[in-house]
């Protein structure tokens, strides 16, 4: 009877690459899953958030000023279809988007100042991507033919911001905009403006190249 001969053991030097390959293959199974589900595009905005725009000189309020347009986006931001990608999300346009100027009260009272916003409705069938940064807004309050106000006139910095708004969802402005009733211009941006007299106003907004549809009508007591 012969004796069996001894197992030969590995050196540790085996063992260590043996877990070195071991430990590779673990992370690429890691990285399969992980591209597999990633979704860049997961959330309303495909720019950064617009930061405030200044008011005219020597103004710091709490609350935004009446120059400043507010981004317009949903208090609860808007989601983007599960199934779109930005390759198959197309820009907004005026057949599918509904545009609509907004004020907080139908008539206001002496020394109460209209809040201003802008609301946008996706009717059609798909979801659409629009830049509703301030540098696309244009807030306009008329009276008849008399331009009394415009967002613009005054506003001093501007940016962008891109949103996807779903087929059905209605967005927004979070922060309405303060009229503060005088006449605006940019030659008075820092100083003294006349104040609007009472009677009817209209307001008209346009945001990322999107015009509202309807005027709308308010009063100043």
């Amino acid at each position: 009877m012969t004796d069996t001969p001894p197992r030969r053991r590995h050196s540790p030097a085996v063992y260590r690459r043996r877990r070195l390959v071991l430990l590779l293959v673990v992370l690429l199974v890691i990285a399969a899953v992980v591209l597999a589900f990633w979704r860049p595009w997961e959330g309303s905005a495909a720019g950064a958030p617009a930061p405030a725009a200044s008011s005219d000189a020597g103004e710091a309020p709490a609350s935004p000023p009446a120059d400043q347009p507010a981004p317009a986006a949903s208090p609860s931001a808007p989601q983007p279809s599960s199934d779109a990608t930005p390759a198959e999300v197309e820009a907004c346009s005026a057949r599918s988007v509904q545009v609509s100027a907004v004020t907080d009260k139908d008539s206001y009272g002496a020394g109460e100042l209209p809040q201003l916003s802008i609301s946008l409705t996706n009717s059609g069938a798909e979801p659409c991507l629009l830049n509703v940064g301030t540098a696309t807004q244009k807030l306009t309050v008329s009276s008849g033919p008399d331009v009394w106000w415009r967002s613009t006139d005054c506003q001093s910095e501007s940016s962008d911001q891109v949103v996807q708004i779903d087929p059905g969802q209605t967005v927004s402005s979070v922060t309405p905009i303060t009229w503060d009733r005088t006449r605006s211009s940019v030659d008075s941006c820092g100083g003294e403006r006349p104040a609007a007299p009472a009677g009817y106003f209209n307001l008209a907004v346009e945001i990322g190249g999107l015009a509202g549809q309807q005027e709308r009508q308010f009063v100043l007591r």
